[in-house]
């Protein structure tokens, strides 16, 4: 059925094992045998310690009444695992309330603490595939590297975020080097 991927050996390798093609489909069987499709492997993050699925926290920021589109991805948290990062289009980022918004997010009962993205990007165009799909991937490997406006989670008491400026990188920079994972950045 599926020979492989046109000169793409790496491809081939990932997708590819004993003979079978490995979809990247998450699911589960119930006790009476009803198969229910959980996800996508790179749709699942490990925040704390904890499985967090960022199509959840997609659909909450969503609901949003200036977000065009949304999409939610891990990048490294300094310490271990994932931090989560969303990335979110609206007409005019100058314009964006962040502080609403911030507010807006503590309101929505069905976003756990863990969900709640502590990197934020404002676009007013993100990358799409062909099929208007944000590309997840790019914005993934950016992470915190553009000269798109950009926020961190600053509330301890009170929903906030925070302008992520220069400062804030190098102090993150030095947080990835005392937790040995300077690679990361």
């Amino acid at each position: 059925m599926f020979e492989g991927y046109y000169k793409n050996d790496i491809a081939d390798a990932e997708r590819l094992r004993n003979g079978w093609y490995w979809t990247g489909d998450l699911g589960y069987i119930d006790e009476a045998g009803f198969l229910y499709f959980a996800g996508r492997k790179g749709d699942w993050l490990r925040v704390d310690g904890e499985n967090t699925s960022t199509l959840s926290i997609e659909q909450v920021i969503r609901r949003h009444p200036a977000v065009i589109a949304a999409a939610v991805y891990g990048v490294p948290d300094p310490r271990s695992g994932d931090q989560v990062m969303a990335a979110i289009e609206v007409a005019d980022p100058a314009a964006f309330d962040v502080a609403e918004f911030a507010e807006f997010l503590t309101a929505q009962d069905d976003l756990g603490s863990k969900g709640a993205p502590r990197l934020l990007r404002v676009s007013s165009d993100l990358p799409v595939t062909g099929s208007n799909k944000v590309l997840k991937r790019e914005l993934q490997q950016q992470r915190w590297h553009t000269v798109e406006p950009l926020y961190r989670w600053a509330g301890r008491g009170k929903p906030a975020y925070e302008p992520f400026t220069e400062s804030g990188k190098t102090q993150l920079r030095a947080e990835f080097s005392t937790f040995g994972r300077s690679n990361l950045f």
